[in-house]
């Protein structure tokens, strides 16, 4: 089973950036979408950005610009970098497959806030 740890979230005035890693376990990494999702409070988790194997993206409307997703393939970690956040960023980030298949990590907080 592939386990997924993310990090890299923290406290961040508006404006500011901050870059997320998700680190998978295993050999099914290389051959997945991967995508960073987010759930704020009382909200429903949404899909933010995603990354084929091969490196062509897709963004949600809310962060297109500002957010940028990549991945190390040798090193089964994905990576989303956050240029100037928002107060409506702030939500709990994970990463999973395109089809969510892998078990779901403890998610990284990221709060905007001044």
């Amino acid at each position: 089973q592939v386990q997924l740890v993310e990090s890299g979230g923290g406290l961040v005035q508006p404006g500011g950036s901050l870059r997320l890693s998700c680190a998978a376990s295993g050999s099914r990494f290389s051959l997945n979408v991967m995508g960073w999702y987010r759930q704020a409070p009382g909200k429903e988790r949404e899909l933010v950005a995603q990354i084929t194997p091969t490196g062509r993206t897709y963004y949600t409307g809310s962060v297109k610009g500002r957010f940028a997703i990549s991945r190390d393939n040798a090193k089964n970690t994905v990576y989303l970098q956050m240029n100037s956040l928002k107060p409506e960023d702030t939500a709990v980030y994970y990463c999973n497959t395109e089809s969510q298949n892998f078990s779901w990590g403890q998610g990284t907080q990221v709060t905007v806030s001044s």
